[in-house]
C-alpha cells in the first residue's frame, strides 16, 4: 500500500471515529513530522490536544445552554463604575470558582435593577465553562415546579433534581408572595443542598424581612440559618442599570 493510500486511510478512520479536528489538523502536523521541524510523538500529541481542546470548548458550551441563562452576560460586562458599592476584587475571587470547593453560598442583595441577576448570571457562567453542573431559575418558577411535582407524586425526585447541581442560581426571592406551600417546599430543597452544593441566591428583601415574606417565621429563620452559614454576601446599594438605560436615551 502506498504512503497516500495509507493517509488517505488514516484520515478517513479518523473521520469515523469522529476525531474531526484530529483529521483537520492532520495534514499540518504531516508536513511539520516530514520537515522534522517535530517528532512523531510530538505531532500525535499536538494533534491529540487539538481534539481535546474542541471537545472541552463544545463540553463547555452545551453546560452553559443547559444552564437556562436568561441572557449571556459575564463579569467583564458589567459596569463596576456605576455600582460602585460592589467590590470588584471580591466579585473576580467569587467567578474564580474556590466558594464551590466548600459548597459556599453566594447572596445578592439589593433593590430592583441594581445588577444582581447579571452578577448571579456571570458566576453560573464561569462556573458551566469549567464544566460544572450548573441551572439558573426564577423563585418562582421554582415553586411552580415543585407544587407540579408534588401534584403528580414525583416531588422526591424533583428535589434531587435541583438538588445535584453543582451550582443552582435562584433569582428574584421576594418579589412575589411567598406561600405556607412554597415556604415548606423551599426548605427542603435549601435543607438537602446545605453543605452539599453552592447555591446563588438574589433578592431584594433584606433577611430581617424575610419573616415577612415567608409564611412561617419558624421555616423562614430556618431556611436564612441555612443559607447564610456558610454564605458570601453582596450588598448592592445604587441606581438601577435600567433608568440609568432610560436616561441615556432621554438625552
Amino acid at each position: 500500500m502506498t504512503k497516500n493510500n495509507l493517509y488517505t486511510q488514516l484520515s478517513d478512520n479518523l473521520e469515523k471515529l469522529g476525531l474531526m479536528q484530529m483529521k483537520i489538523h492532520l495534514d499540518e502536523i504531516a508536513d511539520d513530522i516530514t520537515s522534522n521541524r517535530i517528532s512523531i510523538t510530538e505531532g500525535l500529541l499536538k494533534l491529540s490536544n487539538y481534539e481535546i481542546d474542541f471537545k472541552s470548548q463544545s463540553a463547555a458550551s452545551s453546560l452553559v445552554k443547559a444552564a437556562a441563562f436568561p441572557f449571556i452576560k459575564e463579569l467583564k460586562d458589567f459596569d463596576f463604575e456605576f455600582q460602585p458599592s460592589i467590590n470588584q476584587q471580591k466579585m473576580m475571587e467569587l467567578a474564580n470558582l474556590y466558594f464551590l470547593e466548600k459548597s459556599e453560598n453566594v447572596v445578592f442583595l439589593g433593590s430592583s435593577g441594581v445588577g444582581k441577576t447579571h452578577l448571579a448570571t456571570s458566576i453560573g457562567i464561569a462556573a458551566a465553562k469549567q464544566r460544572f453542573s450548573t441551572y439558573f431559575i426564577k423563585c418562582n418558577d421554582l415553586f411552580m415546579q415543585l407544587k407540579k411535582a408534588k401534584i403528580e407524586s414525583r416531588l422526591d425526585a424533583k428535589l434531587k433534581n435541583y438538588a445535584k447541581y453543582k451550582l443552582l442560581i435562584i433569582d428574584e426571592i421576594g418579589y412575589l408572595p411567598i406561600s405556607q406551600e412554597d415556604s415548606n417546599l423551599f426548605f427542603q430543597l435549601i435543607d438537602m443542598r446545605y453543605e452539599n452544593k453552592s447555591t446563588v441566591f438574589t433578592t431584594n428583601i433584606s433577611f430581617d424581612l424575610w419573616d415577612r415574606i415567608f409564611y412561617d417565621a419558624v421555616v423562614a429563620n430556618a431556611i436564612l440559618d441555612r443559607i447564610l452559614h456558610h454564605s458570601h454576601v453582596i450588598t448592592i446599594t445604587g441606581n438601577s442599570y435600567r433608568l440609568k438605560d432610560c436616561v441615556a436615551l432621554a438625552e
